[in-house]
């Protein structure tokens, strides 16, 4: 019996010293000391990361928009590369694939070569044929690199043209995008699928 009495004091000691505690809430409570309660998280208001969307025309790594006539993005590194070598754009790229190319120059391009001055002046007049087809520009600026990758992410129906290492880089994390480029005086491709009768 004495052994329950102790127990049953402790527990009362116990209740009336939480009792003798103020709530975090309570007025008499200075505004710096003041626990503030914490909200209850809403789950529809939490943020979920999604995974980036994947194009309709990628089956795996195979791109299904890619078929003569092909559509090629030049880069300026390509363009002089090209001039160096003395090659014909368009007679070397159909040389490349087999078939009908149809070569595309963005705005940022032109810009870029322009910038660049009277070095540049044969370059401009190449690009300037008719039968180079030119891409508007929306964006501010004129970095070709981050056009020209933007424009990839969006429409997978493009090869790219360059021979600039750092665009070659983030070029190949892109799926489903071919690389041409300047080797051995004549122009290579880089991930062409064999199904489009071009060796990879």
């Amino acid at each position: 019996m004495g052994k329950q009495k102790k127990t049953q004091k402790a527990k009362k000691q116990r209740t009336a010293q939480l009792a003798r505690l103020l709530k975090p809430t309570d007025s008499r409570i200075k505004e710096e000391l003041r626990k503030k309660r914490k909200k209850p998280i809403d789950p529809l208001q939490i943020k979920v990361n999604q995974a980036p969307q994947q194009s309709s025309a990628l089956f795996f790594q195979y791109n299904t928009q890619l078929g003569p006539p092909y559509h090629i993005v030049l880069d300026t590194n390509f363009i002089n590369f090209s001039i160096k070598n003395k090659l014909d754009i368009i007679q070397g790229m159909m040389d490349c694939l087999y078939a009908k190319c149809i070569p595309y120059i963005s705005d940022c391009v032109r810009a870029e070569l322009e910038k660049l001055g009277n070095k540049y002046k044969l370059a401009l007049r190449i690009i300037s044929d008719p039968r180079f087809e030119r891409l508007p520009c929306l964006h501010k600026g004129t970095y070709a690199d981050e056009c020209i990758v933007n424009r990839v992410q969006q429409h997978k129906c493009y090869i790219v043209a360059t021979n600039d290492k750092d665009l070659k880089n983030r070029i190949r994390k892109i799926p489903g995008v071919p690389i041409m480029y300047v080797a051995a005086h004549k122009y290579a491709i880089e991930r062409m699928p064999e199904a489009y009768g071009v060796k990879a």
